[in-house]
């Protein structure tokens, strides 16, 4: 598995409770372009209309070599799933608080490109402080055994 792009933010901006592997309706040029790492996830989220998953909001610069053959960078994307994976999104987004961010996009072993969408509960403040602030005690700890094992 080789991941293309990964979504910090949303790590940082999120709880993320659950993750579930979809694959993405991209055009040729969109593959050659995430091939070469012209992908972003910032700002992108998922929803659930008409009983179809979207994907919003993710940038994929046109392919340099292309030709008529680029479409709009910014169109939203159809994600790959079962109708019952479908429905149970649908479900857990009607819940207040809840909704669907793309965390990475990777290519799996068969060369297909898959999006990790993630159900996400939003943080306050308080909450991204104590996560900075854990992150950086367990980095002072690492750090000491590091020197203490030198």
């Amino acid at each position: 598995m080789k991941v293309i792009a990964g979504n910090k933010k949303a790590y940082h901006d999120y709880f993320i409770d659950e993750t579930l592997e979809a694959g993405i309706v991209l055009a040729g040029p969109e593959v050659k372009s995430i091939r070469v790492n012209g992908l972003s996830l910032r700002e992108s989220f998922a929803h659930v209309r008409g009983g179809e998953c979207w994907l919003n909001g993710v940038h994929i610069k046109p392919y340099t070599q292309g030709s008529y053959n680029n479409l709009d960078p910014d169109r939203p994307r159809k994600l790959l799933l079962h109708r019952r994976q479908i429905r149970y999104l649908d479900e857990k987004t009607r819940q207040k608080g809840l909704s669907l961010v793309p965390t990475k996009v990777y290519f799996s072993d068969d060369n297909r490109v898959k999006v990790e969408i993630g159900i996400a509960r939003g943080k306050k403040n308080y909450d991204k402080r104590a996560t900075i602030a854990a992150r950086d005690a367990q980095r002072d700890i690492q750090r000491a055994f590091k020197s203490r094992n030198l």
